[in-house]
């Protein structure tokens, strides 16, 4: 049984440092940056990408640069996406071409980001990738089946109301944390940075590949999207079905997203409820489920929200939504099936994660250029 007690010494490494082991390596390995605080500026990268289906940029239009700006081909494909062009300007001002970006320059974004998760370590459990995570989840739960509205295609959380929705507090520091790397590539919409960046953070915590493809538009305020759309915590599975329905999904894809639980941490001067799920809060596992099913859980007594504690060690936390997952008849077989096969999970979470920041996107390209990134520690 994966009681919290047998859970502890497995992740007591992991808690200690506040990294898996995978970024406790980089961390090392690139510690000359963390002096400075600043993440490096240009450095060369290899060409760390794959592409889902051959030649899954093929469809997207492009220019091909030359020294006479006259002689610039274009492959019309890409027009009527909503990927950004840039224009390029040679080192004497003239202009070159225009900039549409291919796999590679996505790979790039990627990895200045995980770069960036290891050198910037201060952030609750050691790690920026839990609230990265979160800030594309929350940009993407949004969207609204019916009416076609919300969802990442505008990224309008940067403005108020939105920003300020109850939801969303604490976010701001996941938005700040990569401003640096929309400066350094101003192409990329922050739609597409913050759904990039969310699969990277994941890729980066020892999960699953998600393919991701671009095309998001940035929005402006008036755009925003009304309160409530959000799940509140502190309710039942009627709320749960209800929130996820609203966005298209079913019973197993509100348990495969719930699994992000096992991930970060709540906070009672941002939400009302403190305390992590896991032991392992920077590091993807199926732990969340197996907690769930073999733990017991306790109300917590407190000044804060409703939320439950785990009887062994009274450190770790579940809320009211978490437990719905066990209490109905329907979603429980679910979390039974994750806690014993972590790799269904990361199947399954990979699949529905995917779906989430597509929502509502209008793509003028297919699933053919969806891009599987490399993460860092990969050869």
């Amino acid at each position: 049984m994966a009681t919290a007690a047998k859970l502890l010494p497995r992740a007591a490494l992991q808690c200690a440092t506040g990294f898996s082991p995978q970024q406790s390596f980089q961390r090392v390995a690139r510690r000359t940056f963390t002096d400075s605080h600043k993440p490096p500026g240009n450095h060369s990268r290899s060409v760390l990408f794959s592409i889902v289906g051959a030649a899954a940029l093929a469809p997207a239009g492009y220019f091909i640069y030359t020294r006479n700006p006259s002689k610039a081909t274009f492959a019309p494909a890409y027009a009527e996406t909503r990927v950004p062009t840039t224009t390029k300007t040679s080192s004497d001002g003239g202009q070159k071409g225009i900039f549409a970006p291919q796999a590679e320059d996505y790979q790039n974004v990627y990895d200045e980001i995980a770069e960036r998760l290891v050198e910037f370590d201060e952030y609750d459990d050691g790690s920026y990738g839990p609230v990265v995570l979160r800030l594309g989840w929350h940009a993407s739960g949004t969207y609204d089946a019916e009416t076609q509205t919300g969802g990442s295609n505008g990224a309008t959380m940067r403005f108020a109301p939105e920003m300020d929705h109850g939801a969303n507090a604490g976010l701001k520091a996941a938005q700040d944390f990569l401003e640096p790397v929309k400066q350094e590539f101003p192409w990329i919409t922050y739609s597409d940075l913050w759904t990039l960046a969310t699969v990277c953070a994941i890729q980066e915590m020892a999960g699953p590949k998600i393919p991701w493809r671009p095309g998001r538009s940035d929005r402006d305020a008036s755009w925003c999207t009304p309160d409530g759309r959000l799940p509140d915590g502190a309710k039942a599975q009627d709320h749960l079905r209800a929130i996820f329905g609203r966005m298209g999904f079913n019973d197993q894809e509100i348990v495969a997203l719930s699994g992000a639980h096992a991930l970060g941490r709540c906070h009672a001067t941002r939400s009302g409820f403190e305390g992590p799920w896991t032991f392992s809060p920077t590091m993807l596992t199926n732990d969340y489920y197996r907690l769930l099913v073999d733990e017991k859980w306790e109300w917590k007594k407190w000044n804060g929200n409703p939320q439950f504690e785990d009887a062994g060690t009274r450190t770790l936390m579940m809320l009211p939504t978490d437990m719905a997952l066990v209490q109905d008849e329907k979603f429980r077989p679910w979390v039974e099936r994750y806690a014993k096969d972590g790799d269904k999970f990361f199947e399954d979470f990979a699949s529905v994660v995917m779906k989430l920041l597509e929502l509502g996107v209008p793509f003028s390209t297919g699933e053919e250029a969806r891009l599987s990134f490399k993460s860092s520690n990969e050869e």
